[in-house]
């Protein structure tokens, strides 16, 4: 909605409330004679009962909590008291030339209400107008920002302790101690590192030796001579033709490491060589 709108949107209800308020001043004004106020009184009565009810509707629409509770109630209360007022001008036509003092009711304890009503309404439109103006001029309202700086130390203070976490690390990694193993471990030189230019860069720190691995994880595997593996070669390969005869399936039938199959293929192709040249030079 643009601003024309709005501007004419609260004209309109400018308008509209204050045709309903020169209502409403003419029942209280009669009311007001009715109950024994002079001519100013009577004309300044609406204002008290009326008005309270503007002042009561901005405070609700300024205060938050237990104080906007009690302006909606204090709206509440007098515009139901408005209601009465304006019901019993309604009810009772002799009110209405606004002239000599008469009951409100027929029955003597309404009367007594009414007039009770009609009478207190000034003394608490002075009571709680003064209450609400209070308030309203108390009240603080609470920033969104109050959270935002709040946590703001809170972040700094992580980055803080995230800087110190990374400079004190390799100092604490270096204090462990060394584990001793069986077989000296060759001696490393230092290495001076770059100084830290952001927190995010966390540096590692060296893996230590761990010396040597226990019998119970080694395999329980002879090692094998190659004399033993060209046998074992020799007859897995027995029945083999020269196209089968390739290093990775030498190394599978004998598990051993594909080094050990180019070897074996190598030399159990050389025997094959020189088998078929002997009949061949004996022929001959």
């Amino acid at each position: 909605m643009n601003r024309t709108a709005k501007t004419l949107l609260v004209a309109a209800l400018v308008g509209v409330v204050g045709m309903a308020f020169r209502v409403s001043w003419n029942a209280q004004r009669d009311v007001a004679r009715t109950v024994g106020a002079d001519g100013t009184a009577a004309l300044l009565y609406p204002f008290v009962v009326d008005g309270l009810m503007a002042l009561a509707l901005v405070a609700t629409l300024t205060l938050t909590g237990k104080d906007k509770d009690f302006a909606l109630r204090v709206l509440a209360g007098y515009t139901a008291a408005s209601l009465v007022l304006n019901y019993v001008h309604g009810l009772v036509p002799e009110l209405h030339g606004g002239g000599e003092r008469m009951q409100l009711a027929d029955w003597d304890p309404a009367n007594w209400a009414l007039v009770l009503l009609a009478t207190s309404l000034p003394v608490g439109s002075i009571f709680f107008g003064s209450d609400l103006v209070a308030k309203v001029l108390h009240h603080r309202p609470t920033l969104v920002t109050d959270q935002d700086e709040s946590d703001q130390p809170t972040i700094n203070r992580l980055r803080s302790d995230l800087h110190e976490s990374t400079l004190v690390a390799p100092a604490v990694v270096a204090e462990l101690p060394a584990v001793e193993s069986a077989d000296p471990a060759p001696a490393i030189e230092p290495v001076e590192s770059a100084p830290v230019k952001s927190v995010a860069a966390v540096e590692r720190a060296p893996r230590r030796a761990t010396g040597r691995v226990p019998e119970s994880a080694r395999t329980s595997r002879p090692v094998r001579t190659p004399d033993e593996l060209l046998a074992e070669a020799r007859e897995a390969t027995a029945e083999w033709s020269d196209a089968e005869l390739t290093a990775e399936a030498i190394r599978k039938a004998v598990r051993t490491s594909s080094a050990n199959g180019r070897t074996l293929r190598d030399a159990l192709k050389a025997e094959r060589a020189s088998e078929s040249d002997g009949p061949d030079e004996a022929a001959a």
